[in-house]
């Protein structure tokens, strides 16, 4: 239902990615009039280099921000329901792995630039948002609620003036540049010593899937890894990360001898079906890992949102999650106080920042998980402990990827909660291996009574 609205009238949007455009969407549904500047063409209408797009995975948090605003059912032809990771050793074993234990409890691929081009669509639909591409934000004036852009078309700068600006200009924002330089922020960028490199697994000579359909798939090799994600043209967006330097690195590969030679000795199940190995491993950048913390998000009139207040690395599939939720955190903060802006940004960042530095270090210690750990039998035996506790426990015990991953519980409480439940499935696996019938050989009644001794119920959020 659209609401009239006395002030503001109108907000200002810089960044039209993903998050840009959900909130530009949750914005006119409430009677708002919004223009968006973005910097780079418009994905619907100009192709964009391939190579950085890292595909997403989709999950309970970001399908909630969707459905608010009514595109979940337009969404779901773009997804790839993935079950659980399929773990690839390097004698070519398969083994999958559930991410959860209820049919339910998936997560979807889905390409960044169908579900952006979607939002895009959906928020120019509603005949009150405005998209500016190929503009640039050189500049803003807080005092006078001005900033700058250049047109990249025309190469003339245009001065806007605005009652309210939002930031969602992602890990490299120009708006938090702009906070920076004044002192009004202080942030910290943590870089990995690790990088990443896009390659293509394309669909078979039928169209059909040379990988199995429903995983993500990985390639578990201690310091380094890749992983492959479904698209729905039957091909998979794959991901290779290792370290920046040292005797297996991107530094250690400048030949194409090298670089088949690593292949053949790594990844040699796979290398068969990435035919143009040697043109993407050369052709494509060479990406950057890293976390981005503000200790101010706002400054005036204006907001930091997305990855430009809390970049985060991907290793736990929520970088699009986190910045939905910021979307919804927003709305809610809205309706709230009546569509009262004044202090709005302050109850929207201390709604938001300690979940995002939760999920932050949730997702740094998911890479150790991803690349290493899930050749730990210990790992294993913990995850099937998990899951047992889970059953017979459910509003208590939780595993902290289901919870991140298949709930609303906020970031921090599930790494507060995970913490605790890490040492009780230390202590439960003490004398059991991985070869146990966990249900038969858990000793219920000391899990009970760590469990019920250390966490209380959930509280869902909806």
């Amino acid at each position: 239902m659209t609401q009239t609205i006395e002030s503001p009238r109108h907000i200002t949007i810089i960044g039209a990615g993903l998050v840009g455009s959900l909130q530009a969407i949750y914005l006119a549904q409430r009677g708002y009039q919004v223009t968006v500047f973005e910097q780079l063409p418009d994905i619907r209408k100009e192709a964009i280099a391939a190579g950085r797009s890292i595909n997403l995975a989709l999950a309970n948090r970001g399908i909630h921000a969707l459905e608010e605003v009514g595109v979940m059912d337009l969404v779901k032809p773009l997804l790839i329901p993935m079950k659980g990771r399929m773990l690839h050793d390097e004698a070519g074993n398969l083994q999958l792995q559930s991410y959860g234990q209820k049919p339910e409890e998936v997560i979807y691929s889905v390409s960044r630039a169908g579900l952006v081009s979607l939002l895009r669509d959906k928020a120019e639909d509603t005949g009150l948002v405005t998209f500016h591409f190929k503009h640039e934000l050189r500049s803003i004036e807080f005092n006078r609620q001005r900033f700058e852009v250049e047109n990249l078309l025309t190469g003339v700068t245009e001065a806007h003036d605005f009652e309210y600006l939002m930031g969602a200009d992602g890990g490299g924002s120009q708006v938090r540049e702009c906070m920076k330089t004044l002192g009004e922020t202080e942030v910290s960028s943590e870089l990995l010593d690790h990088s990443y490199k896009e390659l293509t697994v394309p669909a078979g000579a039928e169209g059909d899937f040379q990988l199995y359909k429903e995983a993500l798939h990985i390639w578990p090799r201690g310091e380094y890894m890749m992983i492959g994600l479904p698209n729905p043209d039957g091909s998979f967006t794959m991901t290779l990360f290792m370290p920046n330097k040292g005797k297996v690195s991107f530094e250690a590969i400048e030949t194409t001898t090298q670089l088949e030679q690593f292949f053949d000795e790594h990844f040699a199940d796979v290398k068969a079906l990435i035919p143009d190995l040697t043109h993407d491993y050369f052709a494509n950048p060479t990406g950057y890992l890293g976390t981005i913390r503000c200790n101010d998000w706002h400054h005036k009139n204006v907001i930091l949102t997305g990855d430009a207040a809390h970049a985060i690395v991907p290793f736990h599939g929520q970088g699009m999650n986190c910045g939905f939720e910021d979307c919804v955190a927003v709305m809610e903060a809205l309706e709230h106080s009546n569509h009262n802006w004044s202090g709005l940004f302050e109850t929207v960042q201390l709604a938001r920042q300690v979940n995002a530095n939760a999920i932050a270090d949730m997702s740094l210690e998911n890479y150790v998980e991803m690349r290493a750990s899930v050749n730990d039998p210990q790992f294993h035996l913990k995850k099937r402990i998990a899951f047992a506790l889970e059953k017979r426990w459910p509003e208590t015990f939780i595993p902290r990827y289901s919870m991140v991953m298949f709930h609303l519980v906020p970031y921090a409480e599930a790494y507060a909660r995970g913490r605790v439940q890490a040492h009780i499935l230390e202590r439960l696996c003490q004398d059991m291996d991985g070869e146990d019938d966990v249900e038969s050989m858990l000793d219920l009644e000391r899990a009970e009574r760590l469990i019920k001794g250390s966490l209380s119920p959930i509280v869902q959020e909806h």
